[in-house]
Order: structure tokens, then C-alpha cells, then sequence
């Protein structure tokens, strides 16, 4: 028995869900920049290319919940992300600025925009959302949840883990580490030491069965060429080509660890049929 329960284990595929909130840049409008959308395409542009560099040198796919005003402003981008095989979902519509209506509105515009049909939200900044709205519209997911307590921006230690159902959309929680709930989003990558992060990292795939995180575009600029930004250090710190490293790094030691990276519309399908 003990021998057959190993070599299931062995044989069981864990899966990653790795994702980027393509946005528009306007972190530095939170610090009291007067910031143009047009200089927030500029370096999204820029980092949503690079994460694109990575991804096809590593042969996997992602998730990209992309806002309405990021993909009317670069088709080119746009056709690049749906022709290397990764998925589309909504992030809304204008980022520094978003609207109930939103749900309904960024489903609408960018499967117009984009000829695809659209399953998954995250609201920006992982906000509240309509759960009624989400349902209505037809999504299949909602990925707008850190179940983790981050001062200023979340207190969701009260909410589920891993991924559950809300009516008939699946909920899909970023991970987090078991019992202290220790957040693996885009500041910890940058900013812890890459072998403790890449441990935890490790410690969640085996736990969980699967890993579910998120970066932005932005990270992939080299902010620290831009004290005008006036952005934080943790945000600054390991930004840029050393973002873009740091990136490759977690994905080769994953595929290492014989992971498979899916989109979160795969994922779903596979809790929903029994797979996984």
C-alpha cells in the first residue's frame, strides 16, 4: 500500500497559475504624481513584452487580466498574448478609477476588441465586487481575493484558502502559504531573498496541489531609473531585467519540479470535471 500511495504521488501533475494584472501604469498617481495614460501604456507596454519574452522561452502560458483601456491602446500587444496561446480575462476598465458597471462593461469591450470570449475577472486591487454581477454576467471565475492580511490593503484572514464556489462562479483565492497565510503575490518576489520565496512557493504546490499568483507589467520596467515616479522602495527594489529574472528563475524551478502551467479557464474545467 505505502509503495502504490508513493507512486501515485509521484505521478500527480501540480498546477500553476501564474498571471499578470495588465493594466495600465498609475501607481504613481497614489503618490501624488500627475501621471498620463499614455506614459502608463508606455511602460506596461514595455514590461507586458518582456513577461512575453519569458513566457515563450520557457514554452508556458499565463493569464492576462487586462483592462479595457490597456487593450484598446495596444492592439500589437494584444495580438501578441492571444497568438502565444495565453488566456484573456477582464480587469475592468480604467484602473485608477473603477466603476460597478464595470463587470458588464470591460466583458463587453474587450471580447469586441479582441474576437475572445472572455471567463474570468479580477477587479482592481483585488477590491470587493459584485459577486451578483460576476454570476450575471456569465464569468466562469473571479480571481479578486488574498486571503491574507496586508496592513492598508487586506484583512481577508477570515476567508477561504483555496479556491470554492459562489453560487455558479468559481472562486480562485491567490495563494497563500497554509495556516500563518504568508502572501506569495508580486511583493514578495521582489523582495525576499529568491530561495525563501521559491520555498514557500514549494511548500503551497505540495499543500495545495496547485499555486495561484500574480505580477504586473510595471514590475518588468526599471523604476529605479525614475526617482520621478516617486515610488516606494519595496516596489522599486529588484525591478526591471531583475524582475524579468527573478520570473525566470520561479518558472524553470517549477517546470523543474515537473509542474504544469495552465490558465485559470483550464483550471476551472478540471476541478469542475473531477480532474486535478
Amino acid at each position: 500500500m505505502y509503495l502504490c500511495t508513493r507512486f501515485i504521488y509521484k505521478y500527480i501533475i501540480h498546477m500553476i497559475l501564474l498571471s499578470f494584472d495588465t493594466e495600465e501604469f498609475d501607481v504613481p498617481r497614489e503618490h501624488g504624481v500627475d501621471f498620463s495614460l499614455a506614459e502608463g501604456m508606455k511602460v506596461s507596454v514595455i514590461g507586458t513584452n518582456r513577461i512575453l519574452d519569458s513566457l515563450k522561452a520557457n514554452r508556458v502560458r499565463a493569464t492576462f487580466f487586462c483592462t479595457v483601456n490597456f487593450v484598446a491602446n495596444a492592439p500589437d500587444v494584444m495580438k501578441r498574448i492571444i497568438s502565444e496561446g495565453h488566456e484573456v480575462a477582464c480587469h475592468g476598465v480604467d484602473h485608477w478609477n473603477p466603476q460597478p458597471s464595470d463587470v458588464e462593461k470591460s466583458k463587453k469591450e474587450i471580447e469586441a476588441l479582441t474576437g475572445q470570449t472572455i471567463h474570468g475577472y479580477r477587479q482592481p486591487r483585488m477590491f470587493p465586487v459584485s459577486d451578483d454581477e460576476i454570476e450575471r454576467m456569465g464569468y466562469k471565475y473571479n480571481s479578486s481575493l488574498n486571503p491574507a492580511f496586508i496592513p492598508g490593503r487586506y484583512m481577508h484572514l477570515m476567508s477561504p484558502r483555496t479556491w470554492f464556489m459562489r453560487g455558479g462562479v468559481m472562486q480562485i483565492p491567490a495563494s497563500v502559504t497554509p495556516i500563518v497565510r504568508f502572501p506569495l503575490f508580486w511583493l514578495s518576489l521582489h523582495n525576499l531573498p529568491q530561495w525563501m520565496y521559491n520555498a514557500m512557493v514549494r511548500r503551497v504546490v505540495n499543500h495545495d496541489g496547485y499555486f495561484v499568483t500574480y505580477f504586473h507589467p510595471w514590475e518588468f520596467y526599471e523604476l529605479k531609473e525614475h526617482p520621478e515616479f516617486k515610488m516606494p522602495f519595496i516596489i522599486r527594489n529588484n525591478s526591471g531585467i531583475k524582475m524579468q529574472q527573478r520570473l525566470d528563475r520561479l518558472i524553470k524551478m517549477l517546470k523543474s519540479k515537473g509542474c504544469e502551467f495552465i490558465t485559470y479557464s483550464e483550471f476551472v474545467e478540471r476541478k469542475k470535471g473531477g480532474r486535478g
